[in-house]
């Protein structure tokens, strides 16, 4: 059987461009019907003459994202895989690395990980008002935000404005301890998250504190025109059809947004329809509108989460049993 050996400079350069375990080694085996073995800085490919031509131009692929500062995940090893096997005309390394978002000096570029994801940063680059619309896990905010840091730092807007509805917010809040802002801080806390997560906490409290980050509850948004603006609403299947639209008509001009949420978790009381089902059914067609659709094999957290959503999808969309008779 052919054998073919490939060599690195390093065990520790090898290490990153298999994601740092023997899952990645597992999918590209799996995906090209290949043997393959790692051992120190070289791995060694068992196969027919094909499969083995396939998955070193997949090794040539990840070393070229690698060596252009992309970090190796699993998620990005299977987009990498697929791509080479489907023969697309792009080297899925240059159409990975081109759409890379610099939000920090200080922290690797963030890249698309899934088909999806590459398609959803190309939208908000080509569209004013972007829909990213799927279940948890799939990067919808994440990336949004990665986007508004990049256009922030290239000086293309002048604010990142990050919001979500608080949902319950009503009456309750007056129940919670502390003043508004505290209460609030709950409902915007993964918002926050994401923000630290992208950049330094001096670096993201500095950009706060001038202004140019401002994370606010939907309710602030009310009466504002917002020009030279990146524009993030999270969590948008909870808001209502009238919060949909009055956030919709706040762009000013040179504003972009991006809308971000899953159907299948509104938390709505009941007979209140959800602005983002609403949105999905009228702005389809609207020139400079542009939808997004993640399915639960784009999600980039733990295998599992996949899995369990994938458990509840089957659960929810099968028909419901019959009664069956009682017994006398």
């Amino acid at each position: 059987m052919p054998i073919e050996t490939l060599t690195y400079e390093t065990p520790q350069f090898l290490q990153k461009l298999i994601g740092h375990d023997l899952g990645g080694l597992k999918v590209i085996a799996e995906i090209c019907h290949v043997h393959l073995t790692s051992r120190e800085s070289w791995i060694k490919i068992e196969g027919e003459e094909a499969n083995i031509r396939s998955a070193r131009d997949i090794f040539a692929q990840l070393e070229k994202v690698r060596r252009q500062g992309g970090d190796i995940t699993p998620a990005m090893i299977r987009l990498v895989a697929e791509s080479v096997q489907l023969e697309q005309s792009d080297a899925p390394a240059e159409a990975i690395m081109s759409l890379k978002l610099n939000t920090s000096g200080k922290k690797p570029p963030v890249l698309a990980k899934t088909r999806s994801q590459i398609h959803y940063v190309q939208a908000m680059r080509e569209h004013e008002v972007v829909f990213g619309v799927g279940p948890a896990g799939t990067g919808k905010t994440y990336l949004a935000m990665a986007q508004g840091l990049h256009l922030l730092r290239e000086k293309s807007v002048q604010r990142l404005v990050l919001t979500r509805p608080a949902v319950e917010a009503g009456e309750a809040l007056g129940f919670l301890p502390g003043d508004l802002k505290e209460k609030i801080f709950p409902y915007l806390r993964p918002l926050y998250d994401a923000l630290y997560e992208m950049l330094d906490p001096e670096e993201a409290e500095r950009l706060i504190e001038k202004g140019a980050v401002e994370i606010a509850p939907l309710a602030y948004m009310r009466g504002r025109t917002l020009k030279n603006a990146f524009i993030i609403l999270d969590e948008a299947q909870n808001t209502t059809s009238e919060q949909m639209l009055m956030f919709l008509t706040r762009l000013g001009e040179g504003a972009r947004c991006v809308i971000t949420g899953d159907p299948s978790q509104v938390d709505l009381r009941r007979h209140v329809k959800s602005g983002l089902r609403e949105s999905v059914e009228v702005l389809q067609s609207v020139p400079g509108v542009k939808f997004v659709n993640f399915l639960a094999k784009d999600i980039v957290r733990l295998p599992v989460v996949q899995r369990i959503i994938e458990a509840y999808d089957r659960h929810r969309s099968a028909p419901a049993e019959k009664a069956l008779p009682r017994s006398e």
